[in-house]
């Protein structure tokens, strides 16, 4: 064989989203080779901008989808085990108020939603009297009762990013800013034109490029007839924090919609989300002034102190890109994925999903794949970690203290962060560190110079965006000068 015939990859994805890097994870680590292509950072888009929780989804059931819910109910679990520094319970308080859905329906609701999924480590639900728990404390005064429930929270950018980690890691080639131009069979192979200038070839394409899927399929693969998608905008605002306790709400607004109210780095609270239709270009969603007053107006209805937009301090917004299924509302619109394997030489297509489904999504793509590749090898991902990850679910605090022994110089809250940033890898990354100063220069907070190294290094950070918002979420803590600072450090990287 010709040495210098490039390699066609098993492979090629176009998206660097949950889906993207998920799919590539699985099948890389079954054998095959993979490419993932994305145009800007890992989880730049909407998987960065969801309500941070792995969850069986509730409200869903509602709608009767009730496969959607139980394997997601299942995979709580399972992701918890699999990375419990990123993950991990939460319970959820839903206040009961005359006028809403009525007590006997919630109480059915939680019932189904404790025995659905096989639940094994969480608690079960239980009865609130908020009169006398310090749950009741920031309600307004005539709730009096309510439930309280088990889900879980997660770092969603840093799972896509682990995600990316694992794939690559098992040989997948992973290569962020550089976007699909073109896309064309040729030979019975796609042959790809990349923004790079460099030509790729692969056996199947896989288009995970989320909220422009159908653009994908249309311009740079050439479809006269890309499937019906229907964007919906979410949006979530961060306030200062507006209880004590580490419990979350669930809310139900008026509108017969809910909404959260999460603890979120320590000294802030995350209220979320909104559901609207969505017709313009992903990459410029931003909140608009009435979603801010919808949702400040969604969480003080049942909060003695009102919130007001004046007390936000930050915003985010995402397309989820769901399969257009005709429900007249936009919160009606199914969350189930769907996985659509189209041409010669082939195309998937993953519309919609969740982040609590990616891994679901990368296997059932992978099962309708696994025809065109005879030697692939079996389902591995429900009981393999991330990167990280290879600790008990409840054995952060033990990792945690072992952390501060190794690096005794290191503050508690400094040790806390970096155990939940990289579990495992935590002492990995620190290495042979006996001082602060080993470190390095502090940028701001408590990221230092060894920490910035190792997210360019291993996690594909190229500039101050991607260190402060995706990967350490710090962003919050910087200063506009110190956010320079860091940017000006990373300019050799972004041009490299």
């Amino acid at each position: 064989m010709d040495s210098t015939v490039a390699e066609i990859f098993d492979l090629a994805i176009i998206g660097g989203g949950i889906n993207g890097a998920g799919i590539a994870r699985d099948a890389s680590g079954r054998g095959l080779s993979v490419l993932l292509l994305e145009q800007g950072d890992l989880a730049s888009g909407t998987s960065s901008a969801s309500t941070k929780l792995i969850h069986g989804g509730l409200r869903y059931l509602e709608y009767y989808e009730f496969r959607l819910v139980r394997e997601s109910l299942a995979e709580r679990e399972v992701l918890l085990r699999a990375a419990p520094h990123i993950i991990w319970p939460l319970r959820f308080v839903l206040p009961f108020r005359l006028g809403g859905r009525p007590w006997w329906m919630l109480r059915t609701g939680l019932f189904i939603y404790d025995h659905l999924g096989g639940r094994r480590v969480l608690p079960p639900t239980r009865v609130l009297d908020l009169r006398n728990d310090p749950a009741g404390q920031p309600l307004q005064d005539d709730l009096r009762r309510g439930f309280e429930y088990s889900d879980c929270w997660v770092d969603d950018a840093r799972l896509v990013v682990l995600a990316a980690r694992d794939a690559a890691d098992r040989g997948a080639d992973i290569r962020t800013r550089t976007r699909c131009e073109a896309a064309r069979a040729e030979g019975g192979v796609w042959s790809l034109t990349l923004s790079s200038g460099v030509q790729e070839q692969a056996r199947v394409l896989v288009n995970a490029a989320g909220p422009s899927v159908s653009r994908v399929l249309a311009d740079v693969a050439g479809h006269n007839d890309p499937a019906k998608v229907r964007l919906v905008k979410g949006s979530h605002i961060v306030v200062k924090r507006l209880f004590a306790h580490d419990r979350c709400y669930i809310f139900q607004n008026a509108d017969g919609r809910v909404c959260f109210a999460i603890p979120y780095q320590n000294d802030f609270t995350l209220i979320g989300t909104t559901d609207e239709d969505f017709d313009g270009d992903p990459a410029n969603v931003a909140i608009t002034p009435g979603e801010i007053a919808y949702l400040c107006g969604a969480v003080s209805a049942w909060l003695r102190q009102p919130v007001t937009p004046g007390e936000v301090v930050w915003t985010y917004s995402g397309v989820r890109p769901l399969r257009d299924d005709g429900a007249t509302k936009a919160q009606e619109t199914t969350r189930d994925y769907f996985l659509e394997l189209t041409g010669a030489p082939p195309i998937l297509t993953a519309f919609g999903g969740k982040i609590t489904t990616f891994r679901r999504l990368a296997e059932a793509a992978m099962d309708r794949l696994a025809p065109l590749f005879p030697g692939l090898k079996p389902r591995w991902t429900a009981a393999a970690t991330l990167p990280g990850g290879d600790f008990p679910w409840d054995g952060f605090v033990p990792l945690r203290d072992d952390l501060v022994r190794r690096y005794p110089f290191l503050p508690v809250a400094t040790a806390t962060r970096l155990t939940r940033a990289y579990g495992t890898r935590a002492a990995v990354m620190l290495g042979d560190a006996r001082s602060q100063a080993d470190l390095g220069t502090t940028f701001g907070a408590d990221l230092t110079k060894r920490e910035v190294d190792w997210l360019v290094r291993d996690e594909w950070a190229r500039n101050a965006q991607d260190v402060l918002w995706r990967r350490s979420k710090l962003g919050l803590r910087f200063t506009p000068e110190q956010v320079a600072g860091l940017e000006r450090y990373l300019i050799p990287t972004k041009s490299s």
